[in-house]
């Protein structure tokens, strides 16, 4: 829609432009009843819902507002004040497109988008909670106070009196939010299961608790992530990734145990859906990372899903200038998914060595699956809420459709979910031996 109303703003201004050269006038009091008209369409497309008013169209808004009023001011006038110039009327032509773009630039690389429909046979419902952990103060502020966690639930709406379903707890990306796979919640959760997707404060791009309070990102984490470099200082890499993951896992483990407790004493809500005998997690990239980490902490994971995640909980430390992992089998069954952005690279980046093994010599349940022709991004549902954004940080186009992608990949999941938290299914053959034999 945003390409759309610049495409709109162009035709205008260059209309206004002609005729003010054609004319020789600087037709002010046209350009300002066209000023007002504009602010005027545009509150009736956010109010009809034509454009969904969000933080997208702020910049434009204001924009309409303030060129509107001044509009106003000018047909008071009554008369142009200012001498026909065409130099002034090529001018304002090119500022004007300038601010129009300027305010368009969020709607531009956020288009509004929709999660992909899911198959399954369960309508989906969702609610928002913010559990305060008493026992870990907030280190990213100084006000003393305890940190809080949100969680997003996606769950089988009505379902059959007295069913429950399998817990899967997901953790977001370096930069993500908890939105960041809402198609693959949706799929999940409408073939049976409760999604609760963290979102964790100042790690999250931003998290919005319950409440409506928003926290961004922290900059000093922002600054890690920058600095990072694994292959010129790994002692500093180590320091971060103990750092990072201490923090997620403390997320992972309090939102767990918070939810397994309001689970074990609830009569209604996402509570009392919750089976608390079947629990999955999953995680992207550095979310991923933390997830891999829960089940040595922990011995109520029964599966586990990383979406291009080093096992950073499994380094333990620097010798010789080489990263340090556990060697004793990982304990629970895990599918590893990789896309072009790490698949060649496993042997190389050293905080991959523990997913480069399980490549050489894989546990029984250790499943890894290649999903090529997109990159990092593309596993999350950002290549539909940005697919500028997605071209910009992946290097260029993909050479896959994003629908069928994702598409792939939920189909993935819930083939390894099903055998594991549902005792449904063989995850090995079917799809999955499908998918290894296209992506080899």
């Amino acid at each position: 829609m945003g390409s759309q109303v610049l495409t709109i703003a162009i035709i205008v201004e260059l209309a206004l432009a002609i005729y003010s050269l054609t004319t020789k006038s600087l037709q002010e009091k046209t350009r300002s009843g066209t000023r007002i008209a504009a602010f005027i369409v545009f509150l009736l497309l956010t109010l009809v819902s034509v454009l969904e008013w969000g933080l997208r169209w702020y910049g434009l808004a204001i924009l309409l507002f303030l060129w509107a009023a001044h509009g106003v001011l000018t047909l008071i006038r009554r008369k142009d004040v200012r001498d026909y110039s065409a130099r002034r009327i090529m001018a304002r032509f090119v500022l004007s497109l300038l601010l129009v773009f300027l305010a368009l630039v969020p709607a531009l690389i956020f288009p509004p988008h929709k999660p992909l429909a899911p198959t399954g046979p369960y309508t989906v419902a969702t609610v928002r909670h913010t559990y305060m952990d008493e026992n870990r103060i907030e280190q990213f502020s100084k006000s003393g106070e305890n940190r809080r966690v949100n969680v997003t639930f996606w769950y089988p709406q009505n379902p059959n009196s007295n069913e429950t379903f399998p817990l899967i707890v997901f953790s977001h990306g370096g930069l993500g939010t908890e939105y960041s796979n809402e198609s693959l919640f949706l799929e999940l959760a409408s073939h049976g299961y409760v999604i609760a997707s963290i979102g964790h404060p100042y790690h999250a791009f931003s998290t919005e608790d319950e409440n409506g309070h928003v926290t961004f990102v922290s900059m000093d984490y922002f600054r890690q992530l920058q600095q990072e470099d694994a292959k010129r200082d790994k002692q500093g890499s180590y320091r971060y990734y103990r750092e990072w993951m201490e923090t997620r896992t403390g997320d992972i483990n309090f939102a767990i145990d918070t939810i397994l407790e309001k689970a074990s004493t609830s009569t209604g809500g996402v509570y009392s859906l919750i089976d608390v005998e079947r629990i999955g997690v999953m995680g992207h990239s550095l979310g991923g990372s933390a997830v891999l980490g829960v089940p040595r902490q922990r011995s109520d994971i029964d599966a586990v899903m990383a979406l291009e995640s080093p096992f950073l909980c499994d380094i333990v430390g620097v010798e010789n200038g080489e990263f340090v992992f556990i060697q004793d089998a990982y304990p629970v069954p895990v599918l590893n998914v990789y896309s072009d952005a790490s698949w060649s690279h496993l042997s190389e980046w050293t905080q991959y060595a523990r997913n480069h093994d399980l490549l050489l010599d894989p546990q029984a349940d250790a499943f890894k699956l290649y999903l090529r022709g997109a990159g990092h991004f593309s596993l999350t549902d950002l290549s539909f809420a940005s697919p500028l954004l997605v071209r910009i940080l992946e290097g260029g186009g993909t050479t896959r459709d994003a629908t069928a992608y994702l598409r792939e990949l939920n189909e993935v999941s819930l083939a390894f979910f099903d055998q594991y938290l549902k005792d449904r299914g063989d995850f090995k053959t079917g799809l999955y031996q499908n998918l290894q034999e296209a992506n080899p």
